[in-house]
């Protein structure tokens, strides 16, 4: 089934940077009334205040409840009824788990799954009342490929997929969809200081926009971004361990995350260190 996007409501999470601002300069292109949620009020602002179109830029620290609610009542306060949630914020620390500071594990698991947790929740109980609406999930092709150097990313990642999947059926009838968009390396400032990929390339946040708004207009359940990357996560997750280690060592998916630059990482790392901001993608 087909919609036309414009006219559609949407609200952003992580979305004054990175693929978040991607999506919402894509949605508004479409035609689409926008709500860019960041942790970094201020950010957020100023991104609506640089776009063109029905928008506005609001506060949203997605690991608490109440700050999602109050983002979601105020978008709908000044944009009307929500028809589409992007449960896009997230963070991404990488290097081997042993030496992966507590913090930083429970900042990733806070935020990656337990804002598209919260977030979904709160969304669910609007659309399901109205018969309607569009919950994407942001996960990761790491979600299915297990890269080495990313194990809790990849975990919260994988965890979207599954989570998500399971609410496709609990709403299956109810006029309320969901798409899982799964991202491979894309041009941002998460993956700062990576090694280069072997196989697939490394995308602009404008194609998972583009993936996204294409998604919400066909009703497409499960996306991946750059497409080749499809076959090459399909083939990983869902192979016998053996077989799955050895394309995996063929592709060279483990020297990505585990052998980063750490001059060119080092940036990154302060701004999630903080504990204070999320940082987008």
């Amino acid at each position: 089934m087909i919609t036309r996007p414009a006219s559609m409501t949407v609200a952003i999470t992580g979305g004054a940077r990175g693929i978040g601002r991607a999506t919402a300069e894509a949605c508004l292109r479409a035609g689409m009334s926008v709500a860019i949620g960041d942790v970094d009020g201020a950010m957020a602002e100023a991104a609506a205040a640089e776009l063109s179109g029905n928008v506005v830029g609001l506060p949203v620290d997605v690991r608490d409840p109440e700050s999602f609610e109050t983002f979601l009542a105020r978008a709908e306060a000044l944009l009307g009824p929500l028809d589409v949630l992007v449960n896009n914020a997230g963070v991404g620390p990488i290097g081997p788990f042993a030496e992966e500071l507590p913090d930083d594990t429970q900042r990733t698991v806070d935020v990656n799954l337990g804002g598209v947790l919260t977030g979904t929740r709160l969304a669910l109980r609007r659309f399901l009342a109205r018969g309607h609406g569009h919950i994407v999930n942001l996960a990761s092709s790491a979600g299915q490929i297990a890269p080495a150097g990313g194990a809790t990313y990849a975990a919260t990642k994988h965890a979207v997929v599954g989570f998500t999947r399971a609410i496709r059926a609990e709403t299956r009838g109810t006029g309320v969809r969901t798409t899982i968009v799964m991202p491979g390396l894309i041009r941002t400032e998460m993956i700062e200081g990576f090694q280069k990929p072997f196989a697939t390339r490394i995308a602009g946040p404008e194609l998972v926009a583009a993936a996204i708004v294409d998604a919400i207009g066909r009703g497409r359940e499960e996306v991946f971004v750059p497409r080749e990357l499809g076959p090459i996560a399909r083939l990983v997750a869902g192979t016998p361990p053996a077989i799955a280690d050895r394309i995996k060592r063929a592709l060279k998916a483990d020297e990505v995350m585990s052998q980063p630059h750490s001059v060119a990482r080092a940036a990154y790392r302060q701004r999630i260190g903080q504990g204070i901001r999320e940082v987008r993608r």
